[in-house]
């Protein structure tokens, strides 16, 4: 296929009306930092996140009206999880490594003091480490359930997986990242 032939694929299939334009603006828009979020915890890469998160805003707009719901988290999210798994399996097949950049996804404090800004440091290390060692789906459901605070049933909607199944991968990604935090980098590796 060719560059303009993806180009024409890719590009959304009509315009938004001012009017849809409004209510994507407020049921989908917000999400914009969540969904980069997630993005960049799946495919552990700020490049390749902020690809997954444009392309899955393309898809968004795309489909737009395709929307029936009220709460455009959950829709934009699983559109975000889709295009990440895209890549991923893109990437899978390139064999390409990434890797993680601690700078990049450190977070702020309001605490400071030279103590309290290395034991942050070192508590982000060591959850980045374990969250980086836990499967693609066991990283997922952590993410979107203790930093983006998702319901289950959101999260259900977000994988395409019954409630269950997000409770189950959740106790197990719990357990394992506990095992991963306690075990050392090369103990658990």
């Amino acid at each position: 296929m060719t560059h303009e032939g993806r180009a024409d694929r890719d590009m959304p299939q009509r315009s938004l009306s001012p009017r849809q334009m409004d209510r994507f603006h407020e049921s989908v828009l917000p999400y914009l930092d969540a969904a980069y979020n997630l993005a960049r915890y799946l495919v552990r890469d700020p490049h390749d996140a902020e690809d997954a998160v444009q392309e899955a805003f393309l898809r968004a707009t795309r489909h737009f009206d395709g929307f029936r719901g009220v709460d455009g988290r959950a829709w934009l999210l699983s559109i975000v999880r889709n295009a990440c798994f895209t890549l991923l399996r893109r990437r899978r097949s390139g064999s390409e490594v990434v890797e993680f950049e601690e700078e990049m996804h450190s977070v702020e404090d309001e605490a400071s003091g030279p103590e309290a800004d290395l034991a942050r440091t070192i508590a982000a290390e060591q959850l980045h480490e374990g969250l980086a060692r836990l499967p693609v789906e066991f990283r997922e459901v952590l993410v979107l359930r203790e930093m983006e605070g998702l319901s289950y049933k959101e999260i259900a909607q977000v994988a395409g997986v019954p409630i269950g199944t997000v409770m189950s991968r959740l106790a197990r990604a719990r357990r394992q990242l506990s095992v991963a935090l306690t075990a050392g980098p090369e103990e658990s590796a």
